[in-house]
């Protein structure tokens, strides 16, 4: 089976690309999703099997002031995608974030809960979401709080941080981080069995970023109360984030604890040998 990964350089797709070497994973420069009417073309001439895309505009703030791009990236290009995809009777797959709910909710968010984005990114990601919800082959996977030894993320940053000196980190939000590999691993189980439609995977339990950050200086060695809490009012930022992205899913499928993950990827980071969570408490 042949698998296109798109954004196969970016954090996500490294995971798909460790998990299938043998996949199609052009760079930026040779497939463009920002560049719509070349889409069709470059899908066909590739011949792919199924479609996985991991490409995105993340950068949520600059979205702000730049959301035409976010657009098109995010939202006219994984429609068009989609739309390739479904022409030629493969699946195709894509990535959506808990920005497209507000965090209003006091419980946990399911994929039957309604969006309501508060920022320009969630607001793009959303209309991908729905563009390629339009062709029943499309499989759109929410996840949250990514976190992996290969790429810059909330976790990499800390433990950067953490050694030089004391770090101050928000603890009035709340979601469940994400180990990509283990997204990776169940996305492909979850195209095998032939999901479609939108599905939740997001790794147990909930914490907050302060809980995320005082795991993964304990999971690399250091004291984890070097992160010291503060709120989300300290910190001025251009777009808006939802206090709660919570996500659940009634799907079936079942993400493992995030902290057996963090323990493997905050050593590597670190360069030291993991630490047993059980040791480690939660923070």
């Amino acid at each position: 089976m042949t698998t296109l990964i798109l954004g196969g350089s970016g954090q996500v797709g490294a995971a798909f690309r460790k998990l299938l070497p043998d996949a199609l994973a052009p760079s930026h420069q040779d497939f463009d999703l920002a560049d719509i009417d070349t889409i069709e073309d470059k899908v066909v001439a590739l011949h792919p099997d199924r479609i996985i895309n991991c490409a995105a505009y993340t950068a949520v703030d600059a979205a702000e002031t730049d959301e035409a791009t976010a657009n098109v990236v995010n939202g006219h290009a994984v429609g068009e995608l989609a739309r390739v995809a479904d022409g030629v009777g493969i699946p195709f797959v894509t990535f959506s974030t808990d920005y497209v709910f507000d965090g209003e909710s006091t419980e946990p968010y399911d994929e039957s809960s309604r969006p309501n984005p508060v920022n320009a990114y969630g607001r793009s990601k959303l209309r991908g979401e729905q563009a390629a919800l339009e062709y029943p082959g499309s499989l759109v996977i929410r996840t949250s709080w990514l976190f992996s030894a290969t790429h810059p993320n909330f976790v990499a940053t800390i433990l950067t941080k953490a050694t030089a000196a004391e770090v101050r980190v928000v603890d009035d939000q709340w979601g469940r981080p994400t180990p990509v590999g283990a997204l990776a691993e169940m996305t492909l189980e979850a195209i095998d069995d032939g999901a479609t439609g939108l599905l939740h995977l997001a790794s147990p339990p909930t914490t907050t970023w302060l809980g995320l950050a005082r795991e993964a200086c304990a999971a690399a060695g250091l004291d984890p109360r070097v992160a010291t809490p503060c709120s989300s009012d300290d910190f001025v930022r251009p777009a808006r984030r939802p206090r709660c992205g919570v996500l659940r899913t009634t799907s079936g499928y079942a993400m493992p604890d995030w902290r057996t993950e963090l323990a493997a990827v905050a050593a590597e980071l670190a360069g030291t040998t993991p630490v047993d969570h059980a040791a480690v408490g939660d923070g």
